[in-house]
């Protein structure tokens, strides 16, 4: 079984875990190999510990749990195992949303072998119910032009928006802001299959 629920103090070192391990997978390629080789569990552990208990702005981080036949092999626990997480609140530049309210989604991580199972869709339902829930009423993300997931977004109807130039890893990166404006087309490209 799988369930979404927000994220507790005590997720950060999974939720670190998870962080490292889909920057391996998906950036293999894009980034630098010593890059993606030193990345720290640990440190990105302490950033999302701080990040959970800050809630300001909106701020939330919600977690996606297996436990039972679903749980990881590598990793069985009682309480179930943090396979994905999201994490955003209000948008950190509100220029994209002609003086709306805007969400911002900040990150979406989902361990690989557990993508194309309707869990970062439903991971992104969370979100986008939490960002309507504070006021918001638009919402955007950016990804890497060239992350493997991009097509997720657009499949959830995500309009690009704009693109800005980064330096990441020492290089130079573009990266791609898509946009739910109103966020209702968010929820509703996320909202659960009727049952039959």
């Amino acid at each position: 079984m799988i369930c979404i629920r927000r994220a507790r103090p005590t997720d950060a070192a999974a939720i670190g875990a998870v962080h490292v391990a889909t920057w391996r997978t998906a950036y293999a390629g894009l980034l630098p190999d010593d890059y993606l080789a030193h990345l720290s569990p640990v440190r990105h552990a302490a950033g999302y510990e701080q990040g959970i208990a800050d809630r300001r702005n909106g701020h939330a981080v919600f977690v996606a749990v297996a436990s039972g036949p679903d749980a990881p092999m590598d990793r069985p626990g009682e309480g179930g195992a943090v396979i994905g997480f999201v994490s955003g609140g209000r948008a950190r530049q509100g220029w994209l949303a002609q003086g709306e309210v805007q969400g911002e989604v900040e990150t979406l991580y989902l361990l690989e072998d557990y993508r194309d199972r309707g869990v970062g869709r439903r991971l992104m339902r969370a979100m986008a119910a939490h960002l309507a829930a504070v006021g918001c009423r638009s919402a955007m993300l950016w990804v890497l032009k060239d992350n493997p997931t991009l097509w997720f977004y657009r499949h959830l109807g995500g309009r690009p928006a704009a693109r800005e130039m980064i330096r990441f890893a020492g290089q130079p990166m573009e990266q791609l802001a898509f946009v739910w404006d109103p966020i209702e087309t968010l929820l509703a490209a996320t909202a659960p299959a009727p049952e039959s």
